[in-house]
């Protein structure tokens, strides 16, 4: 397939009425102009403390890229979003760690709803190959759909549609690795079995991600759903990368403390390249994208893989 990038169309917002969550689920799509046999690619926001990033609104960086380089991808606005001002008091607040799961398991379930919605998709998605990311808490989303359990309660989320995974700055293992202020806010993050996370999944880390705000245990905290869950797995380090990844979330904005548009560029391809090769097994992106970037001495980052 050529890297060359195709005109994007990004329609938004698609609602799926949902009664039985607090509030309608809405959507982005994006995906190129032209083409048919999409594979599919819901992504997860995280939860900084802009307004709009944590929603359909965010990730522009990542969305668009991957839209351009043949993937549809979708994206919701979780019921953890600021842009939604839920009151704290909603089943599931603060983080809603739960229904993020269930947004996603969802959209699969109607997708035939959301061709309807959006006509131009009509027939042009590959259902067979559908993929999970997602940054920060949506790190925790994709790991509890591709297998990762809770176990208090006794929880599977996991969603065997869904075929690979990319992790980018997620959480790692709870308890004594949380810092004591996010001790009661990710209480789940300790009930989360990242063991049983069989599918496919690239694990992406900064060296410099510390998150003193969430952890003691320093950036390798952030490689640990690659060290504790089973293979295949692959764990890309970047260098010099904090937890925005360069800028991962939007262009320009604030809380990116890290801003490289080289990074961005980096991780743009490479997410890309290791998804593509997944889902197509003969594809040889991620062999040339690990070769143009993670080697010699302009490398910007290592891989390792079990």
């Amino acid at each position: 397939m050529s890297t060359s990038p195709y005109p994007v169309l990004s329609i938004s917002p698609v609602v799926l009425p949902a009664p039985d969550r607090a509030v309608d689920l809405q959507l982005r799509i994006s995906a190129p102009q032209h083409g048919t046999g999409l594979p599919i690619i819901l992504l997860s926001h995280g939860q900084g403390y802009s307004n709009h990033l944590s929603s359909l609104n965010g990730y522009a960086p990542l969305a668009h890229y991957w839209a351009a380089h043949g993937f549809a991808v979708i994206q919701p606005t979780h019921l953890s979003s600021r842009s939604l001002n839920l009151a704290p008091t909603t089943p599931g607040a603060p983080l809603h760690w739960r229904s993020r799961a269930e947004d996603m398991t969802r959209i699969l379930d109607r997708l035939d709803d959301i061709e309807t919605a959006v006509p131009h998709l009509r027939g042009r998605l590959d259902r067979d190959r559908v993929a999970v990311a997602g940054h920060s808490m949506g790190g925790h989303t994709a790991s509890l759909l591709l297998g990762a359990r809770i176990t208090d309660p006794d929880l599977n989320l996991a969603d065997s549609r869904i075929k690979a995974g990319v992790l980018l700055a997620a959480p790692g293992r709870g308890g004594e690795a949380l810092a004591e202020s996010a001790t009661e806010l990710l209480s789940f993050v300790t009930a989360t079995d990242l063991s049983t996370m069989t599918t496919p999944a690239l694990v992406v880390a900064g060296d410099k991600d510390i998150s003193t705000h969430l952890t003691v245990e320093g950036a390798e905290w952030h490689a640990d759903p690659y060290r504790l869950a089973p293979a295949p797995k692959t764990l890309l380090t970047l260098f010099g990368a904090e937890h925005g990844l360069g800028g991962v979330a939007g262009y320009d904005v604030a809380e990116t403390t890290d801003e490289n548009p080289d990074r961005v560029a980096a991780v743009q391809r490479l997410t890309w390249a290791y998804l593509r090769s997944e889902l197509y097994s003969e594809d040889p992106a991620w062999q040339s994208a690990r070769a143009d970037l993670l080697t010699g001495p302009g490398a910007v980052g290592r891989v390792e893989a079990k």
